[in-house]
């Protein structure tokens, strides 16, 4: 009796396979079946640096992070605190085909809390609420140099008790435009994690040309990047479109890691 006891708790404490298995985002199934996998290596951060992201055939061959600058106000009785942080970024994306995309870029993001004082059986007892947080990420990606053809990410999203939840993104020269859709490892309703992985797809006329994966999911998904590519468009757009999920996955991380 004691021995089928102790296989009985051994089978209820031992993970499953599937609980083992890294459960991806969920992508577009013909961005499934034409595009190349690529594990992202983050390599080395240096002060001043971002990472040092590498997938494929492209590498980030040099960069430079700017200092954060953050102010914050609250008012007389520090009950209500808005705050603003801004980040700038660039970099150099290399491809093994001799081609480069430079990027610029920038992260701002502003926030209005509230918080509540009180006294519980003589401790001091604070909660705070997120009343409004407005993130806006840009990047702007130039290929070979060549400044007549300028590419502009602009990621925009807002949340908090005091207003309403947006997301929008988009990726554009004005000419083409390509919609960053988010994912998850749950979008088909098959991952019940209470943290499912986390990502993007970029979308043109209805159709997934790349996705990135920022998180893993679960509670070691951290590190667990993955970009995935359509093997059918052409070189330049391959770059361009590299070089926009390397300036997403540099912010996400930084936001995942905290």
């Amino acid at each position: 009796m004691r021995r089928h006891t102790v296989i009985t708790f051994l089978i209820l404490i031992l993970p499953t396979r599937e609980s083992l298995a890294q459960k991806n985002i969920v992508l577009d199934d013909s961005l499934a079946v034409n595009a190349q996998q690529m594990n992202v290596k983050m390599g080395t951060k240096w002060m001043g640096k971002i990472f040092k992201f590498k997938f494929g055939p492209y590498a980030v061959v040099s960069s430079k992070m700017g200092w954060t600058t953050r102010s914050q106000r609250s008012n007389f009785w520090n009950t209500k605190t808005e705050s603003k942080s801004t980040e700038k970024f660039s970099f150099v994306l290399a491809s093994e085909q001799g081609d480069s995309a430079n990027v610029n870029a920038a992260n701002n993001i502003e926030t209005q809390t509230f918080s509540e004082f009180g006294i519980y059986f003589a401790f001091r007892i604070e909660n705070e609420w997120l009343l409004k947080e407005t993130k806006n990420f840009s990047a702007y990606i130039t290929v070979n140099r060549d400044t007549t053809d300028v590419w502009s990410l602009i990621m925009t999203a807002t949340r908090g008790a005091r207003a309403d939840k947006s997301y929008e993104a988009v990726l554009s020269n004005g000419i083409r435009t390509i919609y960053i859709d988010p994912i998850t490892s749950n979008r088909k309703g098959e991952d019940k994690r209470n943290f499912p992985a986390l990502g993007y797809e970029l979308v043109e006329d209805d159709k997934a040309l790349c996705a990135l994966q920022y998180f893993g999911g679960g509670a070691f998904g951290l590190n667990k990047n993955i970009v995935w590519l359509r093997n059918d468009l052409d070189q330049k757009i391959k770059i361009i479109l590299a070089a926009a999920m390397t300036a997403i996955l540099e912010i996400r991380v930084e936001e995942t890691s905290m």
